[in-house]
């Protein structure tokens, strides 16, 4: 199933190793099985990473001037406020 988004966006994908404490691999967890008893499909690791990075170019999420992961929430926080009181062009 998944080689179906693959071959519909024709990038090639790439191997991206990531080390996770427990509760961040929970937390993924939780979030995959939530998916899976509310809508019968588990949603897998890749996907909510996927999801995430999509969502943060979407919002236009940039890493100037941010040097360290809580920076980096900080602007996270700060640009889904200013995406959500920006009015969206159609």
């Amino acid at each position: 199933m998944e080689n179906k988004g693959m071959e519909k966006q024709g990038n090639i994908k790439h191997r991206v190793i990531t080390m996770l404490d427990r509760d961040e691999l929970e937390f993924l967890d939780k979030l995959g099985k939530d998916a899976l008893f509310s809508t019968g499909h588990k949603l897998s690791y890749n996907e909510i990473l996927r999801a995430l990075i999509d969502f943060s170019k979407e919002i236009g999420l940039s890493a100037q001037n941010v040097d360290s992961d809580e920076a980096l929430k900080r602007k996270l926080f700060e640009q889904i406020r200013i995406s959500l009181i920006k009015p969206k062009t159609v």
